[in-house]
This record gives structure tokens, C-alpha cells and sequence, in this order.
């Protein structure tokens, strides 16, 4: 992968390039292809393209820090995208229908809020994979963990709303 592609892949088209929070921008970013993805796809839909994003995000990443010399450039986003799609697999899985119906806001603003808490707070796995897995993969995996952990707060959120 040349370098020009893999800043357009872990820019996730240039929204790393924000001056202000890229990563927020990034994962705000993601919440029209979650939607998206979940409306035309479903839950399937959702965790390939996590799946296909996560190894080219590997590829992008790792062109882009051999040819910077950062490990983690604030301009790489493409991990926030991972993350941020995760993000909204459980309550895909289990209740496609609360992230298409005319209430779904609640719950990509809540799966936005909640990936960005972890994502931020860096704690155990998300923590780890950040500070121990010095390559590519240690740049997108923290993000799939705070997706994962996000996952289950959004579940949390959907059992709460469901039973009240």
C-alpha cells in the first residue's frame, strides 16, 4: 500500500485531519456508515466490515507510522472507525430495530459517548493494547476493546429502555 492511500485509509477520508479532536471527529464520522451498515446489512453487515476495516486499518497504520516514526499519529482515525462500528454489534444482534427506528439517536449517541469514555479512560485490555503492543495491531486493537466495552454498556442502555 503506498503511502498517499494509506493516509486517505487512516485519515477515514481526511477526518483525521481535524485540528480539534480527530478522534472524536473520526468516530463521529463513523456513526452514518454504522447506521448504514445496520440498515442495509444488519448485524453481518456491521462485523465484516469491522473485520475487512481492521486488517486494512492494520496495513494504513503501519505505512503511515514506519513513514512518520510515530507510533500512534493523532491523525490516524481508522481505528476509531473499528471501534466505533463494534460498538453497536451486540444491540445489532440482538435488537437491529432499536438502531433503525425514529428513537435509534439514542443509542449512536449513547454508543458514540460510551466508546469515546473508554476509548479516552484506557483501562485493563483497551490499556494494554496501548501501551504493551508496540506495532499496528496495538493501534487498532485498544480501540476494538473499547468498542467491545462500549458494546456491552449500549446493551446495558437497550435492557435499561426495554424494561422501563
Amino acid at each position: 500500500m503506498n503511502l498517499k492511500i494509506a493516509n486517505i485509509i487512516g485519515t477515514y477520508l481526511g477526518l483525521g485531519l481535524s485540528k480539534f479532536a480527530p478522534g472524536t471527529v473520526g468516530s463521529l464520522g463513523t456513526l452514518p456508515l454504522a447506521y448504514l451498515l445496520v440498515r442495509f446489512g444488519g448485524f453481518w453487515a456491521l462485523v465484516i466490515a469491522s473485520i475487512v476495516i481492521f486488517f486494512v486499518g492494520v496495513k494504513a497504520v503501519d505505512v503511515i507510522t514506519k513513514e512518520s516514526g510515530v507510533e500512534d499519529p493523532s491523525k490516524v482515525v481508522i481505528d476509531e472507525v473499528v471501534g466505533q462500528l463494534l460498538s453497536f454489534s451486540i444491540v445489532a444482534y440482538l435488537a437491529p430495530e432499536y438502531l433503525l427506528d425514529k428513537a435509534s439517536f439514542i443509542y449512536y449517541i449513547a454508543g458514540f459517548l460510551f466508546f469515546r469514555f473508554f476509548d479516552i479512560l484506557k483501562m485493563g485490555p483497551v490499556k494494554y493494547a496501548d501501551k504493551e503492543i508496540k506495532n499496528a495491531y496495538g493501534v487498532m486493537l485498544d480501540d476494538v476493546f473499547a468498542g467491545i466495552f462500549a458494546a456491552c454498556m449500549l446493551l446495558g442502555v437497550l435492557f435499561f429502555m426495554v424494561n422501563s
